[in-house]
């Protein structure tokens, strides 16, 4: 791979998960820190299964704003909490300089694959919440930008490629600015799916989805839940490599680089890394692009 033939004029941003330790903490900080100077055009911060991180996620993001120039966008789900909760957050975000929500559904207190059931008093879904983001204090003259989900592959509650792009068009129409996708590694599962949602009459732009996890044996655990495929290629790249964690990333950030670069032949000029907080890993593939982080402004 060559810096010669890397892609020009593309725009990266990046996914983190809130910490669960002092010890975690202080490791998101630093890919904080590290990955900043990079100028992602935006960073999203998860929610835990059923809303669990909630707490920390809204502490995440508020420092983000005090003290980074990043751009933070909050996960929202509407998982175990009523309607008033949930707007209760949306609020929380207001004041604490929030102003990108990626709103969700949100996988049950059980986790991923589990089946969801709405709260008593709450959302019976995402598109019920983006309208609700959407529509909340207009008065206030803030309009929150809102990214939402999308799946090349399907999702693992879906009903067909067209129920699918039914539900991404009742998103886009309910208020969504963005899709962000769900993972995945063959370009054409991408570019077959922003075909159909361009029949659909989806038009927002769907932001591919690229995942940087060097565990493969996690990577295969996520995969099986959310209903992404790992090709042949993948597993054989990464056979025998258990205990050698080097060269797991070394194929990870050449993986995730080559998808890249073959999507941006093909016009998409935007991609969201999933960095699982490792900006070693982010760094090595933004250079691999071409990105390299630079000094901030005076």
């Amino acid at each position: 791979m060559s810096l010669q033939h890397a892609p020009k004029n593309i725009h990266v941003s990046f996914e983190f998960f809130p910490p669960k330790t002092e010890k975690a903490e202080d490791k998101l900080w630093e890919s904080v820190r590290r990955l900043e100077p990079v100028h992602p055009e935006f960073v999203s911060v998860t929610y835990g299964a059923g809303g669990s991180t909630r707490d920390r996620t809204h502490r995440t993001v508020k420092r983000m704003v005090e003290e980074t120039n990043l751009v933070p966008a909050a996960h929202l789900t509407c998982v175990s909490a009523s309607k008033a909760e949930v707007m209760g957050v949306v609020d929380d975000y207001l004041d604490a300089g929030v102003q990108h929500i990626v709103a969700l559904r949100g996988d049950p207190p059980e986790g991923m694959g589990a089946k969801f059931e709405a709260h008593p008093e709450g959302f019976s879904g995402s598109i019920e919440l983006i309208e609700a983001i959407r529509n909340y204090k207009p008065a206030l003259g803030k309009r929150f930008e809102i990214s939402v989900a999308a799946y090349p592959e399907a999702h693992p509650d879906s009903h067909g490629l067209k129920r699918d792009l039914e539900i991404l068009k009742a998103k886009q129409d309910a208020g969504a600015d963005r899709a962000i996708t769900q993972f995945f590694f063959e370009p054409d599962h991408y570019l077959s799916f922003l075909d159909a949602a361009r029949d659909a009459g989806i038009h927002i732009p769907i932001v591919p989805g690229i995942m940087l996890q060097p565990n493969f044996n996690g990577l295969k655990r996520i995969s099986a839940l959310c209903g992404a495929t790992l090709p042949n290629w993948l597993h054989e790249l990464y056979e025998g490599l258990d205990d050698d964690a080097e060269q797991r990333e070394l194929i990870t950030a050449n993986v995730a680089a080559d998808l890249t670069m073959k999507l941006a032949d093909k016009g998409v000029k935007d991609f969201h890394f999933y960095t699982l907080n490792k900006a070693g890993l982010s760094l090595s593939t933004c250079r691999l692009l071409g990105i390299k982080p630079t000094a901030k402004a005076a």
